[in-house]
């Protein structure tokens, strides 16, 4: 599957074809998946995982030993954790959340969907999330494939990023936009 699209070229996007080839050969790309956002969740959340997953200070046996304790407790099992281990026994660990993303990208590829992904200062409820995908539907005509991110320094409203369309309707960046419009007026 060919595309020019960043996030499933050079090496994440290497490894997540991979992945993806095996999991459809397996007929488990959904699990797969789910298991991904899993760990994807579990390193937003964790300072301590997300310094093991970037810093290369830590030994390839000591990141592989570190996956699979924090894979027994999210229950990440068969393909999900034989494909971290690998990882990170390759020293790709710091690529691991842009291989999900290219692992996203091409599930939603194979099911005509687009992928995208929205970044909000709080959770979104399950509601909120079906509400923006179908806006995002009856925008672009085809169905998105959401993921969502939580990152509190945007203060409030959404960034939305659908292929290479972004749309920034967060609280700070109208503040910064109000900052400069005023010093322009000064």
């Amino acid at each position: 599957m060919a595309t020019t699209d960043q996030t499933v070229s050079e090496v994440p996007g290497r490894y997540a074809s991979a992945l993806f080839e095996l999991a459809t050969e397996e007929k488990a790309t959904e699990a797969v998946s789910r298991q991904l956002n899993t760990f994807q969740a579990a390193i937003d959340q964790s300072e301590d995982l997300a310094r093991l997953v970037r810093s290369p200070v830590f030994s390839a046996e000591d990141q592989v030993g570190a996956v699979e304790a924090v894979a027994g407790q999210l229950g990440l099992t068969g393909i999900t954790l034989n494909f971290l281990k690998l990882v990170a026994k390759n020293r790709r660990l710091s690529a691991v959340p842009d291989m999900i993303k290219a692992f996203a990208t091409l599930l939603s590829l194979s099911k005509g969907e687009i992928a995208g992904e929205v970044t909000s200062a709080e959770p979104l409820s399950g509601q909120q999330i079906e509400d923006l995908k179908a806006a995002l539907k009856s925008s672009l005509g085809r169905d998105v494939a959401l993921s969502t991110r939580v990152d509190s320094s945007i203060l409030g409203g959404l960034i939305v990023k659908v292929g290479s369309r972004m749309m920034d309707n967060s609280l700070k960046t109208k503040l910064q936009t109000l900052k400069i419009a005023m010093k322009g007026t000064a």
